[in-house]
């Protein structure tokens, strides 16, 4: 799954959010839950800017600490961007994953692009197959 600490931390009577990972991506909250919540917008926003497939994902760096928490993005922003991750891992490129899913490489775009992608679970099951990953899905309550 793709996360990234937060930096959360007391700022007067509010509370600021930073992800030192990603630059200028931040946010802030009434307290600490609306601070949470709004971690999470931030982040799907700032990682939508994958939409170009040049941009490189930034690896999330392990921070210790009690003002870090692991905030992951909508699910619209992260299955997109672990099927591009996992491509990339592979050596594919989206051309070659197309060849071997038997799909056009339209597609292949459509499923890297956040905000566009919506694959299904087939879908995710063929590319776990071909990548020779495995598909965890997991429904939380």
């Amino acid at each position: 799954m793709i996360r990234y600490q937060a930096k959360i931390y007391k700022d007067g009577k509010r509370f600021s959010v930073e992800f030192p990972d990603l630059p200028g991506c931040f946010s802030e909250g009434a307290n600490h839950d609306d601070a949470l919540k709004n971690a999470r917008e931030s982040l799907s926003l700032y990682l939508e800017e994958a939409r170009d497939p040049q941009w490189r994902i930034p690896n999330p760096k392990s921070r210790a600490g009690k003002e870090y928490e692991w905030i992951t993005p909508h699910e619209d922003v992260a299955i997109p961007l672990m099927i591009r991750q996992a491509r990339i891992k592979h050596g594919l490129s989206q051309k070659e994953l197309a060849q071997l899913l038997n799909v056009s490489f339209q597609q292949i775009q459509k499923l890297e692009t956040p905000g566009k992608s919506n694959p299904t679970v087939k879908t995710l099951a063929a590319i776990s197959k071909v990548l020779h990953e495995t598909l965890e899905i997991k429904l939380v309550a």
